[in-house]
């Protein structure tokens, strides 16, 4: 216990061995890392964590290092926490993302930490969130969160982050993968990056009328048909107490356009603790990652009290013997101490 209490003593003050130290026990799943997060919670002001997504090859990697130098040329403290995959064969990670951004490694003020995702779906890892409330007890004003390079579906980075910015690229078929509603639906800023190659404008378009097509009233589209795309053209306007995604172009390896970006996050940053609808959205994450972690805590328990009886379920299951839906009632049902029907 002493160990930990100068461990967390290490995290509050932003010693970075501390922080990794932390990461690695928790990614690792030790059974100390269960105290640890309880013990630093902290309900005070967190950091700002910006969470970055989007299509494999739109450049998120180049412009996340170029957010880091704006962010510390600010004076800012910077953490950024990229998520790879993990190879469903080997169990390994290339951490492709660390390789990208040594540049920043002995940078006084940042600390890079690359998570494998060990077969999680939604573009992050399991343990992430984890991680995250490791660094909002920590000194940095500001978490960077890149996910795996993410199709519509694999949206958990909005859960954790306070903004999330799509990043899109001209040419890669991207416009297809925002007309799919989820990417569309989640953003808060959108970054056509690469723009300097040929298609940003119509890219930027594309999102345009996606946008002031997901605010029509219902049926709107349906009646008008190719008229209401043809004449939504030009970028809607947000209504009184609405946050309505900007839609920025930037060329990241040339630093070009990320203030803008910087910009457009201390809006939406402001819109989410001066408005109702952004206090709203702020406690339904809340709510979200409460019953994550209580999910998870329940499945560990069932795991480390009843591995006897879930082993033998399982057993009976591939032999044929049980079906899933029985069994899990059954396990269900032994949990919470009630007898079987």
């Amino acid at each position: 216990m002493s160990d930990l209490s100068t461990l967390v003593q290490g995290i509050q003050a932003g010693n970075m061995r501390a922080l990794a130290r932390a990461c690695r026990l928790i990614d690792e799943r030790d059974p100390c890392a269960f105290e640890l997060l309880k013990r630093i919670f902290t309900h005070e002001e967190r950091a700002y964590v910006i969470g970055v997504t989007g299509t494999p090859g739109a450049g998120k990697s180049t412009l996340v290092d170029g957010l880091i130098l704006l962010y510390l040329g600010q004076g800012k403290r910077v953490a950024v926490l990229a998520v790879d995959p993990t190879s469903p064969y080997s169990g390994g990670a290339i951490l492709g993302d660390r390789i990208r951004m040594q540049q920043h490694f002995t940078d006084e003020g940042v600390f890079i930490r690359s998570i494998a995702t060990r077969g999680h779906l939604g573009g992050l890892s399991r343990s992430t969130g984890d991680v995250l409330h490791v660094l909002h007890a920590s000194t940095f004003d500001i978490v960077i969160l890149e996910t795996v390079g993410v199709g519509q579906d694999e949206l958990e980075v909005t859960q954790l982050a306070d903004t999330t910015l799509v990043v899109m690229a001209p040419g890669q078929g991207d416009d297809i993968q925002a007309i799919k509603a989820g990417i569309l639906e989640v953003a808060d800023v959108f970054a056509v990056n690469k723009s300097d190659r040929v298609g940003a404008d119509a890219t930027v378009q594309d999102l345009q009328q996606m946008l002031a097509l997901r605010r029509m009233p219902t049926g709107v589209g349906k009646m008008q048909g190719h008229t209401a795309v043809s004449t939504l053209r030009a970028a809607p306007e947000a209504e009184v107490g609405e946050w309505l995604p900007p839609i920025l172009k930037t060329v990241a390896h040339r630093q070009e356009g990320l203030a803008d970006l910087v910009d457009a996050f201390s809006k939406h940053r402001e819109f989410l603790t001066t408005t109702e609808a952004g206090k709203a959205i702020q406690a339904q994450r809340q709510v979200a990652e409460f019953r994550a972690i209580l999910y998870q805590a329940l499945i560990d328990a069932v795991d480390a009290r009843f591995a006897e009886q879930l082993s033998e379920k399982l057993r009976d299951i591939v032999d044929g013997r049980a079906d899933p839906y029985s069994s899990a009632e059954l396990l269900v049902r032994s949990a919470m101490g009630e007898s079987e029907p």
